[in-house]
C-alpha cells in the first residue's frame, strides 16, 4: 500500500471517530452533560470522596437524581470527580440511607440537626422525615425529663440564681457537717424533706427551678429565690438540749415548705414585681419562729423561718427528760 493511501484511510478512520463521539471543547459544555451514560459515580463533597452508582443516586426524586439525569449543572474537574461545594461529614449517612432505605441516626441533637439539614438540601424526603420523627421523639422524652442542678461552688449558685427567669427553690442537705450526734428521728426526717423535694420538681415542672446545694454549711435548709432574690428561708435545723451532751434534731416541717413553694409561684414570669407582690407574701404561719433581716432603702426582707428554734427538751422517755432553758 502506497503512503498516500496510508494516509487516506488514517484521515477517514478519524472522521468516522469524529463523528461517533460528542466533542466537549470547554468546561461549559462537560458541565451540562451531566452524567448521561454513566454507571459509576465518583463524587468530591467538600474534600470528602464518596464512589457509587447512578442508581443509588436516583433511587429518590432528589437533587442527586437531578445531577444524574442532567437536570442540574454540575461541575467536573479533569479526572472526571463531580465536585460538590457541601460539607461532607454526614453525605456517607446520606448515601448509606438512598442504598438500604434507612440508616442509624446520631443521638446528639445537634448533629441530628445537621443530618436534617445535608438531607434537605439534597431533597432526600424520606431520610428528612426520618430525622424530624427522631427529633419529635427526643423532644417528647426532654419534655418528661426533670433536671435538677446540683449547686458546686457558691459561684455558680450566684450565676444560677442571677440568670434565671424561674423562682428558684433550693434544698441543701449535708448530714456530715454536724459535731453533735442526731436524735433517733432526725434521720428519717432528713429523708422526709428529700422526698417533698422529689415530688415537688414533680408537681412544679417547668414552672420552677429546684437545686440542690450538698455542701453548704446547713444540715437541711430549704432557701426560696425570686427575681434572682433570695425571699425565704426554712431551716429544719435545731439543738436539743440534753442531760449530758447536746443533739441535733432534724424537723420535717412539710406544711411550711409548701406553703412557701406556692407563695414564690407569685415571681413566675415576672409577676412578683407588681404592685400587690409583697402583700401576696406577707402570710405568716404558726408554730415558727421568724427572723428577718433589716433592709435599708426600698430593699426586701428576707423571711427567715426556723422551725422550733429552742428545743428545750430531750427525746428520752416520760420521767427520764430533764429541761435546761437557755
Amino acid at each position: 500500500m502506497s503512503a498516500e493511501a496510508s494516509v487516506g484511510s488514517h484521515a477517514a478512520d478519524s472522521a468516522q471517530s469524529a463523528n461517533s463521539q460528542p466533542a466537549f471543547h470547554n468546561s461549559d459544555e462537560l458541565r451540562n452533560r451531566g452524567l448521561l451514560g454513566s454507571k459509576y459515580v465518583k463524587l468530591n463533597v467538600g474534600g470528602s470522596l464518596h464512589y457509587t452508582t447512578v442508581q443509588t443516586l436516583s433511587k429518590e426524586d432528589s437533587l442527586l437524581r437531578s445531577i444524574c439525569n442532567g437536570g442540574t449543572e454540575v461541575s467536573i474537574d479533569s479526572e472526571g470527580w463531580v465536585i460538590l461545594d457541601r460539607c461532607g461529614r454526614h453525605f456517607g449517612l446520606v448515601l448509606n440511607f438512598l442504598r438500604d432505605g434507612s440508616v442509624p441516626l446520631p443521638e446528639d441533637h445537634k448533629e441530628l440537626d445537621e443530618v436534617l439539614k445535608e438531607a434537605q438540601y439534597y431533597r432526600v424526603q424520606g431520610l428528612a422525615q426520618l430525622c424530624i420523627s427522631a427529633m419529635q421523639k427526643q423532644k417528647d422524652v426532654f419534655e418528661t425529663v426533670c433536671r435538677i442542678p446540683m449547686i458546686t461552688s457558691a459561684k455558680e449558685e450566684q450565676k444560677i440564681m442571677a440568670s434565671c427567669r424561674k423562682p428558684v427553690v433550693k434544698l441543701q442537705n449535708n448530714r456530715g457537717n454536724n459535731k453533735y450526734s442526731y436524735t433517733s428521728n432526725s434521720d428519717d426526717n432528713l429523708l422526709k424533706n428529700i422526698e417533698l423535694f422529689d415530688k415537688l420538681v414533680l408537681r412544679f415542672n417547668g414552672r420552677v427551678l429546684f437545686v440542690k446545694d450538698v455542701l453548704g454549711d446547713e444540715i437541711c435548709c430549704w432557701s426560696f429565690y425570686g427575681e434572682g432574690r433570695k425571699i425565704a428561708e426554712v431551716c429544719c435545723t435545731s439543738i436539743v438540749y440534753a442531760t449530758e451532751k447536746k443533739q441535733t434534731k432534724v424537723e420535717f416541717p412539710e406544711a411550711r415548705i409548701f406553703e412557701e413553694t406556692l407563695n414564690i409561684l407569685i415571681y413566675e414570669n415576672g409577676r412578683g414585681s407588681g404592685p400587690g407582690g409583697l402583700h401576696l407574701l406577707d402570710a405568716r404561719g404558726s408554730g415558727a419562729s421568724l427572723d428577718e433581716e433589716g433592709a435599708t432603702g426600698g430593699e426586701r426582707r428576707v423571711r427567715r423561718i426556723h422551725v422550733r428554734r429552742h428545743i428545750m427538751h430531750d427525746e428520752r422517755g416520760p420521767g427520764q427528760q430533764t429541761v435546761y432553758k437557755d
